[in-house]
């Protein structure tokens, strides 16, 4: 499992998590740079990602949806305010309406991820920080934990194949 530490910090609003892969950090930054790459982690095994937009540039925004068990879609939009390849991505990420536009529900919440060679291979730390204590209640209470874990826990087997 490539997840080594998981902290989410009530106090701070924030939710930190930490992953090693035996992998360069180029090939790690791939997983991010290309949308199809995306698809085949960005949501837990039984709620699989769909990029229709994706305009990888400081300023540009994805829009997405992941798709539950019983064909139930959650919309998802980001905009992208730092772009420093290979090392650190920033973005806000909202949910979105069904045509792809970005709502006000739940807030934005703010990522950081970097990216770090380390002896092993690659780390990456991916950190969120959320508007309000309710915003995080909410979303802990709909699985991110859970979610970001079976998630990020499919990477290993895409940097194998």
């Amino acid at each position: 499992m490539p997840v080594i530490d998981f902290i989410t910090d009530a106090e701070k609003l924030t939710m930190t998590v930490v992953c090693e892969f035996s992998a360069t950090p180029e090939r790690v930054w791939q997983l991010w740079e290309d949308p199809r790459e995306l698809e085949r982690w960005w949501g837990p095994p039984e709620w699989p990602a769909t990029f229709h937009h994706y305009d990888f540039v400081e300023g540009g925004n994805a829009k997405y949806f992941m798709t539950g068990p019983d064909g139930t879609k959650m919309h998802g939009w980001w905009e992208f305010t730092n772009i420093d390849a290979p090392r650190t991505l920033a973005l806000m990420d909202r949910f979105a309406e069904d045509d792809g536009e970005p709502t006000d529900k739940l807030g934005t919440t703010n990522q950081v991820t970097t990216i770090e060679p380390v002896t092993s291979g690659t780390r990456m730390t991916l950190f969120s920080q959320f508007e309000s204590t309710e915003q995080l209640e909410e979303m802990v209470a709909m699985g991110m934990e859970d979610g970001l874990r079976d998630a990020l826990g499919q990477i290993d087997g895409i940097l194998a194949g």
